[in-house]
């Protein structure tokens, strides 16, 4: 079975998404950034590999309700082709779309991680939006992080890691390669404690 990942380009401040954020700036201002690696004409081929890697390990997406209200005009579809479940306190009817469908859960990050488990089968559950990778993450719901580290200094912004009600999360690194654009980290996550 597949894991439940958080995958995330982020500067090296810590923020995954500039001040600002709106839906004219998704990103928020200067937030672009983070992403400008995955679609520079002349890219590392590590670059390329780990482009290709979270492309083709997506089985299902867990999104939280506002990426989903701010991206969706930018995507114009799911953010990947495969079933996408939006984090919500508002239960609606499911919202097919051209390549996959978006599911809104309201009974919480664990009925949420069940459903696209199911969806994913043997690939990944690919978490998008800082609040519902904090709420997975805080539930000891994410089996494991990857992260793209941007030389970049954005300042203000969305930090992945500003709601962690655990003391420490053990990581146990999988993966750091470097190169001119981005530095590649994966994680596994281990155990949460509270000390």
């Amino acid at each position: 079975m597949g894991k439940v990942v958080l995958a995330f380009s982020m500067s090296l401040d810590g923020f995954i998404a500039g001040p600002e954020v709106s839906r004219e700036d998704a990103m928020g201002q200067g937030g672009e950034r983070l992403h400008e690696w995955m679609f520079a004409a002349e890219m590392d081929e590590a670059d390329r590999q780990a482009v290709q890697e979270l492309r083709t390990s997506v089985g299902a997406v867990i999104l939280g309700r506002r990426t989903f209200e701010l991206g969706l005009q930018h995507w114009g579809d799911t953010p990947f082709p495969v079933p996408s479940f939006v984090l919500t306190h508002d239960g609606r009817p499911p919202m097919p779309m051209q390549s996959a469908s978006f599911t809104f859960v309201a009974d919480g990050a664990q009925s949420a991680v069940h459903q696209a488990k199911a969806a994913a089968g043997e690939k990944d559950v690919v978490v998008m939006g800082a609040g519902a990778a904090q709420s997975l993450l805080n539930a000891g719901l994410v089996d494991a992080l990857n992260i793209q580290l941007v030389p970049v200094l954005l300042g203000r912004g969305t930090r992945l890691f500003e709601n962690i009600g655990t003391d420490h999360v053990e990581l146990h690194r999988t993966r750091l390669i470097g190169t001119p654009s981005v530095t590649h980290l994966g994680f596994d996550i281990g155990q949460h404690k509270n000390t």
